[in-house]
Parts: C-alpha cells; structure tokens; sequence
C-alpha cells in the first residue's frame, strides 16, 4: 500500500515545483488587442462618433473592413441564388461579396441606405455576380413576399435565406424602454425573420439552406439591451425549432451568434464615449470586424461544408 504521508510529499514537491515555475515567468498578458488574422485590425479607442438611425456604413471611422481581400473563393455556392436582409452594410454587406465569391447571385435587402447598398452592389458585381437591391422594411408582411417573389423572378430561384436586419437601441433604465421601442425591436428582429422566412420557404428545396444572425446578447444577455437580447435568444430558438421542422424538406436551418462588430449598428445606438471603448472588454480587446463574421455564414449555407449540420447556434464572439 502506498504510504499516505509519502503521497502527500509528493504533493508538496509538485506545489513548490509549480510557485517556482510561476516566480520564473511574468503572467502571460496580452499585449493590445488580438490580432490573429491576414491583416490588422483596429482596436479601441475608436474615434468617438455618434449617427441617427439607421447608421450609414459610408460615415463610420474606420471604415468597416468588409471585402475580406485574402479569402479564396473555391465555388462552394455555385448556380446558388441568396436573399440576404440588411446586407447594404456590415456583416450583411461582407455576407453578399462572399457569396459571390463562392459563386452565388445575391440580392439584398435595406431600408433607406440607398448609398451604402449601391457600394454593396458595385463589390458584388465585381466579383462576376448578379446583384437585386431592394428597400424595403422586414416589419411588413407583403414586402417580404414581394421581395421573394422579386428574388425568384429575377435571379431564377431562391437557395439561401440570410435573415440578417435588426434594430438595437439600449436604453439605461427599465423604465425608460417605451412600448414603441419594444414594439419595434421584436417586429423588426422577430416578426422580420419570421415574414422573410414563411416567404421564402415554398421556393426552396432540398439542399437549400437559412442562416440566420442571432447574437452574444441572446446566448448571454445584456442588462441595458433588454429587448434586444429577448429577441436574439427568440431568434435562436426559432432556428433550433424550424430546423427540426424543415428536416423533412431536406433545408437546413442554422444561426450565428456574433460577439460585438464594427457596423453601423453600435455608433447609430452607443453615444459617442461609448462606442470609442466598443468591443474593449471582449478577450480579444476589440470588435471584430464584417469580414471576420461573414465566412461563418459562408460555411453554413454551404452544403459542401455543413451538410450534416442543422439546428445549430455558432458563436463567433471573440474568445468568452
């Protein structure tokens, strides 16, 4: 039998082994933001700026890094045509130019950013794809079926449903969260995504594919993005229960969770001081930017590469 006084010897000899190890070297911190990608990215502080909604891509500083310029494109959504909502700017833009790389044709939706969805149309075009921009608001039942049906008729058919718009606006108090803001956080994050969806699922078959753009927030909350966050966990519930619904249709339904991003979203909804810190606390100590989001959306709407996964919440946030 082993002596218990010899184990706990021993006990002591690996604890005095380990507080030398830890005396002999500094504690591994990270020296500025983590910057693991082919080229760098901004890290906070950001310039303080502040935009009225919905955000115009055109007027941040730094400009979102979105054409992902060392992304190989190998065909992997080849003949496949994509609707994408809110793809004038931020992830919904690096999403379109993507897609195109791999092949697809894409149409887009926006609200009223005219400018930022022509850029949009220009990068996809230039990739060698067919570009339908369409404004419009996801709240309205009739528009997304007239956006399918336009998508349909115009690009020949319907493979790959991004729900993508979103409205985010904090609010500091419970108090101070009306009942329109409410109204209109669920209508455009829940309602939106359920109307493109209920759209566009009659003109899509097997192997086709929804991918849509959950959140941290609904995987982990945010006390002063109530709404929002109730809306991000609604949407990745809504992707676990269609995917089980969809399996007999052959489409396969999925969601990403990204952590914070540069996009016109945060300036259009943080104050000033605020968004100069955005993305800070994160373990990488700092946002990630569109292009580091969109190949998710590529590898799961591809069924080259995800053809045996279904009813799955990807978190790309930044090292929680």
């Amino acid at each position: 039998m082993k002596s218990p006084k010899a184990t706990a010897r021993k006990h002591r000899t690996l604890q005095r082994k380990t507080a030398r190890a830890d005396h002999s070297r500094p504690a591994l911190e990270l020296d500025g933001a983590m910057q693991a990608g082919a080229r760098r990215y901004p890290e906070p502080p950001l310039p303080r700026q502040h935009q009225s909604k919905p955000g115009h891509e055109s007027r941040l500083d730094p400009p979102p890094m979105y054409d992902a310029p060392y992304y190989q494109g190998s065909m992997k959504l080849r003949s496949k045509v994509a609707l994408i909502t809110g793809g004038d700017s931020g992830i919904g833009r690096s999403i379109a130019i993507l897609f195109a790389r791999e092949g697809a044709d894409v149409a887009i939706v926006h609200l009223d950013e005219a400018g930022d969805a022509e850029t949009t149309r220009q990068a996809v075009e230039a990739e060698g794809a067919r570009c339908l921009v369409m404004a419009g608001d996801v709240t309205d039942r009739r528009f997304c079926k007239l956006a399918v049906r336009r998508t349909v008729e115009t690009l020949g058919g319907l493979n790959v449903l991004v729900n993508n718009a979103a409205f985010q606006l904090h609010a500091q108090r419970l108090e101070d969260l009306s009942e329109a803001h409410f109204d209109r956080t669920l209508k455009t994050n829940l309602y939106g995504y359920f109307h493109m969806t209920q759209a566009a699922v009659p003109h899509m078959k097997a192997g086709d594919s929804i991918v849509n753009n959950g959140s941290v927030t609904g995987l982990q909350g945010s006390k002063f993005l109530l709404d929002y966050s109730m809306t991000k966990g609604g949407i990745h519930a809504f992707t676990k229960s269609l995917s089980a619904h969809l399996i007999p249709r052959g489409i396969r339904v999925n969601a990403v969770a990204p952590g914070p991003v540069w996009t016109p979203l945060n300036p259009a909804d943080k104050q000033a001081e605020d968004v100069a810190q955005f993305g800070a606390k994160t373990p990488m100590k700092r946002p990630a930017q569109p292009e580091e989001i969109a190949p998710a959306f590529v590898f799961l709407a591809s069924p080259h590469c995800s053809s045996y996964i279904t009813g799955e919440i990807l978190p790309v946030i930044g090292g929680y």
